[in-house]
């Protein structure tokens, strides 16, 4: 179980750091591009591309690291699925994160 254990502490990091900077783009950075005009030029510009940026590549390794879970899980490819989409949609990975914990827990229990 301890290779399941160190795949979850893996997704939970992932999932948690993907979906805080989601939420910081997407509740924070959006807005401010598109109903204040505020990320067209200077600091603001590059901190909205730097971070948009930065999620696209930390999403690869939440990838990587939903997949193994999920693999090590042995989740249906829908669920699969659903797992790695939750690293696009704000908020959506806290719920992924808790969901897929909650069943793992509950494998060691019954290991």
């Amino acid at each position: 179980m301890k290779g399941l254990s160190g795949a979850l502490v893996r997704y939970r990091i992932m999932a948690w750091v993907t979906g805080i900077l989601l939420a910081v783009m997407s509740v924070v950075f959006l807005p401010l591009k598109y109903v204040f005009g505020l990320t067209e030029t200077g600091i603001l510009s590059t901190i909205y591309a730097i971070g948009w940026q930065a999620h696209g590549w930390l999403y690869v390794l939440y990838v990587a690291a939903g997949v193994d879970i999920s693999f090590r899980m042995r989740f249906s490819v829908g669920r699969t699925v659903a797992v790695l989409i939750a690293g696009t949609i704000p908020f959506a990975s806290f719920f992924a994160d808790h969901l897929v914990a909650k069943a793992v827990h509950a494998r060691i229990a019954a290991e």
